[in-house]
């Protein structure tokens, strides 16, 4: 079922637009010259997309602006009072609500910079400066450098196996920033690794193997009977990620195709493209074929038009 999915949703273009569109909006030159200030702003921005609608999201920045590295330094550069700020590891518990105007440290909010940009909500200011933090103090500035050598560490002692360790030397350490979520992060990642350099070709790699598990595709992977055949039936969640979970599925899958023969431009183990395929296959901005607005689990799938219809275990996510 999922080659033919494959096979019916994905354009043989899909990498090479992708690659295309980051040398128009300057993500490949920010490779290139290691320009963490530029990757900075492209990750928060992909990270404000949390959620929300991202219509609205964008809505929204465009109208209030987006915060960008050169804002946080500003704001850290006047050594701020909050011992919260020192440095990426004291970053912790600062709690400030937008509404409520409250933190972790309230005798010190009125010259704290973390308030002082006009993001959608508290979570998302404690995201930028988290970020930076990580980025100044754990990258020690060059993001680029520290994802090379991750990768390079990661890949020398993998063996066999390394898709999977290379993604959780960056996911590992890339979850624990604030306001970041699982599946956002590793859309992120996935995006500028594969398209920021394709002569790096651990980054690639990496980022074929990162899959992003909504629920269009969880339930997708129970309404088939994918799940329950393999005996990994879970409800949506944090164990979607788990040993077992979706993100294995769909990797143990994509073992199984070739994806070189509708992307020429990717690797043939793809479990990035594999997820996007079922993702395309379901959502109302693609075939809008699996999804709920077309089928009330609670009677079962009706579409006879489907064309995995025949296939089909037509059961309730769990």
């Amino acid at each position: 079922m999922l080659l033919e999915v494959f096979r019916q949703t994905i354009d043989p273009d899909y990498l090479l637009l992708r690659r295309q569109r980051a040398w128009w909006n300057g993500t490949a030159r920010a490779v290139s010259e290691h320009d963490t200030a530029r990757l900075f702003g492209s990750l928060v921005e992909a990270f404000s997309y949390q959620g929300i609608a991202d219509a609205r999201a964008s809505a929204y920045m465009d109208q209030h602006g987006r915060v960008t590295y050169d804002d946080v330094a500003r704001g850290l550069d006047g050594c701020p009072a909050c011992p919260k700020l020192a440095t990426y590891w004291h970053y912790r518990g600062c709690g400030y609500a937008k509404l409520a105007r409250s933190c972790g440290e309230p005798d010190l909010l009125a010259d704290c910079p973390v308030p002082r940009h006009d993001l959608r909500n508290g979570r998302l200011n404690q995201m930028a400066y988290a970020l930076f933090l990580f980025v100044r103090d754990v990258c020690e500035g060059d993001l680029v450098g520290w994802i090379d050598g991750r990768l390079a560490e990661a890949a020398s002692d993998a063996g066999p196996r390394r898709a999977g360790a290379m993604r959780e030397a960056l996911l590992a350490p890339m979850s624990q920033i604030y306001g970041v979520s699982f599946k956002v992060l590793a859309m992120a990642l996935a995006e500028l690794l594969l398209v920021g350099d394709p002569g790096r070709e651990l980054w690639v790699e990496t980022g074929a193997s990162m899959v992003a598990v909504d629920t269009l595709v969880h339930n997708w992977l129970h309404r088939t009977g994918i799940a329950r055949e393999l005996g990994t039936e879970h409800p949506y969640g944090r164990l979607c990620y788990e040993p077992g979970g979706c993100a294995e599925v769909l990797e143990r899958c994509s073992e199984a195709i070739d994806a070189r023969s509708l992307c020429s431009d990717g690797p043939a183990y793809f479990p990035r493209l594999v997820q996007h395929a079922v993702w395309r296959f379901c959502a109302e901005g693609g075939l809008s074929i699996c999804n709920g607005n077309r089928i009330n689990d609670r009677i079962g799938c009706m579409q006879l038009d489907c064309p995995l219809s025949m296939r089909c275990a037509h059961l309730p996510p769990t």
